[in-house]
């Protein structure tokens, strides 16, 4: 038997339902929301996930307006997302990675604030994440959480999450404690990896390596989340190889249509949560 296909469209559409029935009250005061985003010049992969936001969230009457800063500098970047931070037309604020290798992203984190850090990035948002009050958790961890709620009751249950990124692998493993989960946290350094890997009953994975995780790293009937986005000779892949994962695993997120809609939809969610709490 074949794992179950844990489908992150059809969870996204039933939330962007949700969705668009607080977005319409909001419009009924006025209130058009807003997500304003700092872009990277010539990214394309980047460019491409910006659009796509944009297209879902015009569907649900949320603005998403992006600004590319030509030769950008750490404080022309700072100053913008001051700006934004000041301007109650603005309900949330988002940097687009990967920004040019001399931006100092410690500063550009700082200046985050959290009440429209609608992706979790900035150091207030991580730390409040740390200290169990969350603002804005990062979407993407937020969707790998949720995608395997929608199959699994993650109290109790052994959580592997293979990444330790603050976008994704160590916000999860926040997220997952906070679930009353039991975490264990891998990555490139870790010792016998695979044998950790198989005592999973939940597997997250998110290391950015196309068919990294194989059906003998799997526990028999463990729930797979493949988080991991790559493109290889034009085909979207994952970090889970799904054809020997498959065949072992009782549930398995897919690439594309996994983790990726869901991520969208959640971005979309706070950002319609920060206007909210915007208004009281």
């Amino acid at each position: 038997m074949g794992a179950q296909l844990l489908d992150g469209r059809a969870v996204a559409k039933a939330r962007r339902d949700l969705l668009a029935a607080r977005v319409t009250q909001l419009q009924e005061r006025g209130i058009v929301p807003r997500l304003s985003v700092i872009l990277p010049s010539s990214d394309e992969a980047s460019l491409a996930y910006y659009r796509a936001k944009q297209r879902v969230a015009e569907k649900l009457g949320i603005e998403v307006k992006g600004v590319t800063i030509e030769a950008p500098t750490t404080d022309a970047i700072v100053s913008q997302i001051k700006s934004w931070s000041l301007d109650p037309t603005v309900s949330a604020i988002m940097v687009e990675a990967p920004l040019p290798p001399e931006i100092d992203m410690e500063a550009v984190r700082n200046a985050l604030p959290a009440a429209k850090d609608v992706d979790g990035a900035g150091i207030e948002s991580l730390g409040r994440l740390l200290s169990g009050q969350p603002t804005f958790p990062p979407a993407t961890a937020v969707a790998a959480l949720a995608l395997a709620e929608s199959a699994v009751n993650v109290a109790g249950k052994h959580a592997v999450v293979v990444g330790r990124s603050l976008v994704v692998g160590r916000p999860l493993a926040l997220l997952l404690l906070a679930q009353d989960a039991t975490v264990t946290v891998c990555h490139s350094k870790t010792v016998n990896l695979p044998d950790i890997a198989r005592r999973a009953n939940l597997l997250f994975v998110a290391v950015g390596r196309p068919g990294f995780v194989v059906g003998d790293m799997v526990a028999p009937g463990a729930a797979v989340i493949d988080i991991g986005t790559t493109v290889v000779n034009g085909r979207l892949v994952g970090d889970v190889d799904a054809r020997s994962v498959a065949s072992v695993a009782g549930a398995l997120s897919p690439v594309p249509g996994g983790v990726g809609p869901l991520t969208t939809t959640i971005l979309l969610e706070h950002v319609v949560q920060a206007a909210e709490r915007a208004i009281g």
